[in-house]
């Protein structure tokens, strides 16, 4: 009679470990004033953002409390309801510091919501292609490489004039455009992890492939993911306020930075900047802000700065 061969699970992390793990990124992360400066402008701006009917001091877009006599006032000014407009009106009466607080809503909203269903796409997809390997991984390949040779915009552009106007098809054409990179980082890291002995281990052990890829290999991936995300979040920002400006965006009654930027843009010339300035100041900070948070994560959670 054969000896019955009894197979055990992986031994897991220790806890203890992975959390002096956590608290020492932490520390490296909150030890850059840069990344500090960052965070708090970012926090700040989404705090602002999300509490916006909170906090707000007018509905910009509820047309109850609109006064076209008030429209295109300069920033100080008192309207006819009493409220002061400290960054000025445009030319719909709309208290301008209302208007960015809800725009930013839909550019932060709109940006974080097509990161993180491209990077969960982008992440399987990559994480199978190195797994898998062979024709399906050049396969893979190549249609990244194909989609990476267009511009964005370009790539944005053509999916909105096929689909048209609309928050939930902004998000899906962002997805579209930016699951290539998560594809590609996923599948670098893999690759890596593929050839390391815990895999080999768990192969050995019989573990279903899937429980390979989910329990073993794609949690060694989510680092560089997390930084790709991040710096990710604000080029989709950007890229969904371009689309905006061009016309091609968010609809009129959901608008973004993008959007509030291209109504002032009209008026520029004629000494009324504060309806174009202000929003693009809010749309920098927050860029800036995410770049200078990603830029240090990079630092942080590379292995090469872990010791």
């Amino acid at each position: 009679m054969g000896e019955t061969i009894t197979t055990r699970p992986l031994p897991a992390p220790s806890v203890a470990k992975g959390e002096r793990l956590l608290l020492r990124q932490l520390r490296d992360l909150v030890s850059s004033p840069e990344a500090v400066i960052g965070l708090v402008i970012l926090l700040t701006l989404s705090f602002a953002a999300i509490f916006a009917p909170l906090i707000a001091p007018q509905n910009p877009y509820d047309l109850m409390q609109l006064d076209i006599m008030d429209n295109m006032l300069p920033p100080g000014s008192t309207l006819g309801g009493g409220l002061t407009a400290w960054l000025g009106t445009d030319d719909q009466g709309r208290d301008m510091l209302s208007a960015i607080m809800y725009g930013m809503r839909v550019s932060l909203g709109v940006g974080i919501a097509s990161v993180v269903i491209a990077s969960l796409i982008g992440a399987l997809i990559g994480v199978l292609s190195a797994y898998i390997g062979g024709r399906f991984d050049a396969l893979v390949m190549r249609i990244v490489d194909l989609q990476l040779s267009f511009p964005s915009i370009l790539i944005a552009l053509v999916l909105l004039t096929l689909f048209g106007r609309g928050l939930d098809k902004v998000v899906l054409s962002l997805v579209f455009v930016q699951w290539a990179y998560y594809a590609r980082t996923v599948r670098g890291s893999a690759l890596v992890e593929k050839n390391k002995d815990y895999i080999a281990a768990a192969r050995c052990l019989e573990i279903p492939q899937w429980r390979v890829l989910v329990r073993h290999m794609l949690p060694n991936c989510i680092p560089p993911l997390i930084v790709v995300s991040t710096v990710q979040v604000a080029h989709a920002i950007t890229l969904e306020s371009t689309l905006s400006f061009l016309g091609v965006g968010v609809p009129v009654t959901q608008p973004s930075l993008g959007m509030l930027i291209a109504t002032g843009y009209d008026f520029l010339l004629s000494g009324k900047y504060w309806m174009s300035t202000y929003p693009g100041i809010a749309l920098v900070l927050i860029v800036v802000a995410i770049n200078l948070v990603g830029d240090r994560l990079r630092a942080v959670l590379n292995p090469r700065f872990t010791q």
